[in-house]
């Protein structure tokens, strides 16, 4: 099968039952994704299905065929950080790291779908991950500081 990452392709041969999460990890060698549950409850694992937040433990890697897969290690260009990379270096919005990735792609994920979003969405957004250490409160300042930062690229006066 071929596997499209980051816009990559990976051929790969592999079982069925394969899941996402390892198959990037392991067949890829992008081991930015990472595995915490794998139940999908955690989000450490999230990636972008075709521009969408994924879990990929729940998903096997034959789903993904043919699809647009993106990994934390493609969220930014060779020149520059996305947006919530930035803006979670602004807040200090990680500590020990293992939940950022998810998060990471998490929120570019919503925002670039529509960084116009309120305050009460992007907080469920945010909710949907796990995070020990932060106490969220740096993670939903970064989302929205991103948020208003992609906005007013969409939109410059």
């Amino acid at each position: 099968m071929t596997l499209v990452v980051n816009g990559i392709e990976h051929r790969l041969d592999i079982e069925p039952r394969r899941l996402l999460s390892d198959a990037l990890r392991e067949d890829c060698g992008l081991t930015g994704t990472h595995v915490g549950c794998e139940q999908g409850a955690c989000g450490a694992c999230t990636v972008l299905l075709d521009g969408r937040p994924v879990r990929s433990c729940l998903l096997f890697a034959v789903q993904a065929g043919g699809r647009a897969v993106r990994t934390v290690e493609g969220l930014s260009g060779a020149a520059d950080q996305h947006p919530v990379q930035r803006a979670f270096v602004r807040h200090h919005a990680l500590q020990c790291g293992f939940c950022t990735p998810g998060f990471l792609m998490l929120i570019a994920g919503a925002l670039e779908e529509d960084p116009a979003v309120d305050e009460d969405r992007l907080r469920e957004i945010v909710s949907s991950n796990l995070c020990r250490c932060t106490g969220y409160r740096p993670i939903l300042d970064a989302a929205r500081d991103a948020a208003d930062e992609m906005a007013a690229a969409r939109h410059p006066k």
